[in-house]
């Protein structure tokens, strides 16, 4: 760690929201003639790699500077009046919570960058694909910086815009209709969500969420909290994805470009677990214990229900949708980090926020390499990637079916990095101990075997056992994925498969070494959550 002074801190952390914005400003402005390259749209990509480097060293040397010996403590804090009337304040800082997620935040939109700089995106203007990456980015930091419920609110509605045109003007097929399910369903959620956040800034006097942890739910009655609850936590359900509100996540992802469904996943989710976390716990506790049981019985059949949905999409003759099984298997994994905050004890949110980092590096990392194995292959069909399709031969006929090329079987055997390292986000995935994976989950299920004064013990065990059974459902689909589309003999005629380029190397690297670090040395991130969980559930007592 390194000695930085508190005005360097805050200039780090206003940079991080700040910077990317004047970044899409600037995307759009044509490129001056000494830095356009080649072309124009090669200057915008470098422009879009540039200043989204620029904010992951701005979070790196935020995360040196911080003071890990007091990781509850908001540190590099801003508090400017805003809307006096309304006592909105410009209120930044972070602390353990925030920290590993501006981080990861930072880290994946600067992968992604560096994906679409290599790999263009096939649609319109690269000029609006990186502004819009770019104001993308600066909502999601704003979220997880901010400490104010306004501005949260603000910050949570302003990713939509740029994730919506992503979607709907760079996806695939059914593209049009998957933008407008994300936005209805997060607009609609996010309505009675601000109806929520008004209600405890109004009742409480203050919006500020420092003062409403450390206020503890004192200033509120217990009906306004569960009434604050019920709104705030549908708006935050929706974004999770919580079942049955999951259902606009699987066409999103599917019809996503690859960087769209690695930021989708690897960060904009967390937004809404993290709302769980820093509002409503702290601010809502009486409120929060009256849903708890609900919410970890939702949590648990999520884990089911998207593990059930995986294996029948990864069944043979399903048609399964590689990128649609990896978003369901996202409701199960989220499924995990709900389950835990449902417990209101340190070991169970200390796992879902691990959970939560460790799905943003996992997940992130498969949708590259789907990406990657759908631009080699023009597919990512399960049934066509496991099979040797070039010996097809009709039933009836006994010809060669025409027009089908073989697609991806034995991934071991024609690009054994690209299989390897798929196998490896496959079992980091389904929770192998040693990878970051493991970790989130199991804590998430001791929180559920001793759950906080007030909550049913029994019922959590059940919740706990449901859990648990849902981990052996999740290696299940994950080793058949693995069987089917990296294993078997290679097809006698098949064309050269390209294996890991220099530049996916480069972006996957990161990923695959924070999965094993974080899950051979899980101390580093449970040490800077904890002491800053522990205050959360004590108002600041601690």
């Amino acid at each position: 760690m390194i000695d930085i002074s508190e005005s360097v801190m805050q200039f780090l952390l206003a940079f991080l929201l700040v910077g990317p914005l004047l970044g899409a400003a600037a995307a759009l402005l044509p490129a001056p003639p000494g830095l356009r390259g080649k072309s124009p749209d090669q200057a915008v990509l470098r422009h879009g790699v540039t200043v989204t480097g620029a904010v992951l060293v701005a979070a790196i040397v935020l995360a040196l500077g911080f003071d890990h010996d007091q990781p509850s403590k908001m540190q590099a804090t801003t508090d400017i009046s805003w809307i006096p009337a309304l006592d909105v304040r410009i209120h930044l800082g972070t602390d353990g919570i925030s920290l590993p997620l501006l981080v990861l935040t930072a880290l994946l939109t600067f992968l992604s960058a560096l994906h679409t700089y290599f790999k263009p995106p096939a649609g319109p203007s690269p000029k609006a694909f990186v502004a819009l990456l770019l104001v993308l980015e600066s909502g999601t930091l704003a979220a997880f910086a901010v400490l104010d419920l306004i501005l949260f609110f603000l910050a949570f509605e302003m990713v939509l815009i740029p994730m919506y045109f992503l979607i709907a003007r760079w996806g695939g097929e059914g593209r049009a209709e998957a933008a407008w399910k994300f936005v209805l369903y997060t607009l609609l959620g996010s309505v009675v969500m601000l109806l929520g956040l008004l209600l405890i800034g109004i009742k409480a006097g203050t919006f500020d969420m420092v003062a409403l942890a450390t206020d503890n739910g004192r200033s509120l009655t217990v009906s306004v909290q569960i009434i604050a609850v019920l709104a705030i936590g549908i708006g935050l359900a929706v974004k999770t994805p919580m079942w049955p509100l999951h259902s606009w996540l699987p066409d999103a992802h599917t019809a996503a470009p690859t960087v769209g469904s690695v930021l989708l996943a690897g960060v904009l989710l967390k937004m809404g677990t993290y709302g769980f976390v820093r509002i409503l716990l702290p601010a809502a506790p009486d409120g929060f214990r009256t849903f708890a049981p609900y919410l970890a019985a939702f949590a648990v059949v999520g884990i089911i229900y998207g593990s059930l949905a995986c294996l029948a999409l990864a069944k043979e003759g399903a048609k399964g949708d590689l990128k649609r099984l990896i978003a369901y298997s996202s409701v199960g994994h989220m499924g995990f980090v709900l389950l835990g905050i449902a417990t209101m004890t340190p070991t169970g949110v200390n796992g879902a926020l691990f959970a939560n980092i460790a799905h943003g590096l996992i997940t992130g990392l498969l949708f590259f390499l789907v990406g990657a194995l759908k631009d080699r292959t023009g597919t990512v069909d399960l049934d066509a990637l496991s099979r040797l399709s070039s010996g097809l031969r009709s039933a009836t006929s006994g010809s060669a079916v025409p027009g089908r090329l073989p697609a991806g079987a034995a991934l071991y055997g024609r690009a054994p990095r690209l299989g390897g390292l798929l196998a490896f986000a496959a079992v980091a995935s389904l929770g192998l101990p040693g990878l970051a994976g493991f970790w989130g989950e199991m804590l998430a299920l001791f929180g559920a075997f001793d759950p906080a004064a007030g909550l049913s013990r029994p019922a959590f065990l059940v919740f706990m056992s449901i859990g648990a059974f849902g981990t052996l459902l999740t290696a299940a689909y994950l080793l058949v994925v693995v069987r089917r589309v990296c294993m078997g003999a290679p097809p006698e005629q098949a064309p050269a498969l390209t294996d890991v380029r220099g530049h996916e190397f480069a972006a996957w690297t990161p990923l695959v070494v924070l999965t094993v670090v974080t899950g051979l040395w899980p101390g580093a991130l449970i040490g800077l959550t904890d002491p800053a969980v522990q205050q959360l559930l004590t108002g600041g007592t601690r």
